[in-house]
């Protein structure tokens, strides 16, 4: 089956590109040049992963991002015509996976999909060997539980809404309680070893992680920076 892949992107040009070279490496091509569009198409095709401007008219790419965030989990791939490292940081917050600065090479945009899409389905592939496996792990710390056999968390009792990669994080960094992890060991092994965007994507994740399950973000006690190294779980 091909992948599905939206385009959301309001220069023509760029957008025509983008299809027909996608379409030449076998996927499902489809577009929308503005937000209101990108909802509408996401919402009735449902794509494997999603190629989205920032600088669009209507909804801008942020709000896109953050709408469909809560809708569905697919990998979004930003674009930014600006090398401003607020909107690397402000995309990834939101909820991007990724990100291009114009101009670029469209051997790299390929080589971005590829490695977006083999993530997830190796996400997947671990999903259905657990459930097949039937294999029921449960790590508790305290109030914190982590139940992986359920890909469930929660927090005195009550189940936390994470996003797949949050959730990937938290368990690598439970399972190696007391252990220090540099950000490019955790790149490694949660984002994988193709992944191409920088550190500063652990940082976020882990700013987000800690505004679920510290009771005071600014001051954390289980999730533990160790300045210059990494990061360390303490549950």
């Amino acid at each position: 089956m091909e992948d599905k892949v939206l385009v959301v992107e309001d220069d023509s040009t760029l957008r025509e590109t983008l299809e027909y070279n996608l379409t030449n490496q076998g996927y499902a091509v489809f577009t929308a040049v503005d937000g209101i569009a990108a909802l509408e198409v996401a919402r009735e095709v449902r794509p494997d992963i999603m190629v989205l401007d920032i600088m669009l008219p209507g909804l801008d790419g942020f709000e896109v991002c953050r709408i469909l965030r809560q809708e569905m989990s697919m990998p979004i791939l930003m674009l930014t015509a600006r090398t401003d490292e607020m909107d690397r940081v402000v995309g990834l917050e939101v909820g991007a996976d990724d990100y291009l600065t114009k101009p670029f090479s469209m051997r790299e945009f390929l080589a971005r999909i590829k490695a977006l899409l083999r993530r997830v389905r190796l996400v997947r592939e671990e999903m259905v060997t657990g459930d097949e496996a039937g294999r029921a792990e449960t790590l508790t710390f305290d109030d914190l539980i982590i139940d992986s056999s359920r890909r469930e968390v929660t927090l005195q009792g009550i189940p936390l809404s994470l996003k797949p990669k949050e959730y990937d994080l938290l368990l690598f960094l439970a399972d190696h309680k007391g252990i220090l992890l540099s950000r490019e060991k955790i790149l490694e092994n949660v984002w994988g070893w193709e992944y191409i965007g920088g550190s500063r994507t652990v940082d976020v994740h882990i700013r987000w992680m800690r505004e679920k399950i510290e009771r005071d973000p600014a001051h954390p006690i289980r999730i533990l920076t160790v300045r210059g190294s990494g990061y360390r779980f303490e549950g």
